[in-house]
């Protein structure tokens, strides 16, 4: 057999292996089934048994602001040493809610632990929040935290 007659029959066989008799079905297909509980976007769900969590809202952070928090281990001289959660939010000119997440067999005994955080707007530091001293690797609920104007 010619080389070019293969060629012809090997195109011929890839376009009919490529070509379906497949039926369309006859009915569309059925619509997944409405949610009845949407979560939010940011939501991130039932905690998880090995977890911990803080969480409260932020007071007076302006819409549009970035904010960020910090679950940090300091050390004698106030300097952070380990991030232990960390979380970004942005601001809507309303009480912020928020939940950081935490590892309590992370969390050291003896140790300086606070949560911190700081809040920028188009790249410029705006406000920052007083350190919170956190004593117990559990579960709490901060309340309001309120923030600062930044010098």
């Amino acid at each position: 057999m010619h080389p070019r007659a293969l060629l012809v029959l090997c195109c011929a066989a890839l376009l009919a292996a490529c070509g379906s008799d497949k039926p369309k079905p006859e009915h569309p297909p059925a619509a997944p089934p409405a949610k009845v509980s949407q979560k939010l976007p940011d939501d991130p769900g039932p905690l998880p048994a090995f977890q911990r969590q803080l969480s409260g809202s932020l007071m007076d952070i302006p819409p549009g602001a970035q904010v960020e928090l910090a679950l940090l281990v300091i050390d004698d001289k106030g300097r952070p040493q380990r991030l232990l959660a960390s979380s970004n939010l942005t601001g809507t000119g309303q009480p912020l809610p928020y939940q950081l997440r935490f590892n309590p067999e992370a969390f050291p005994a003896n140790a300086r632990v606070e949560l911190r955080g700081r809040a920028s707007q188009s790249g410029q530091l705006i406000l920052h929040m007083d350190s919170l001293r956190i004593t117990q690797a559990q579960t709490q609920i901060t309340g309001p935290l309120q923030f600062e104007k930044a010098p």
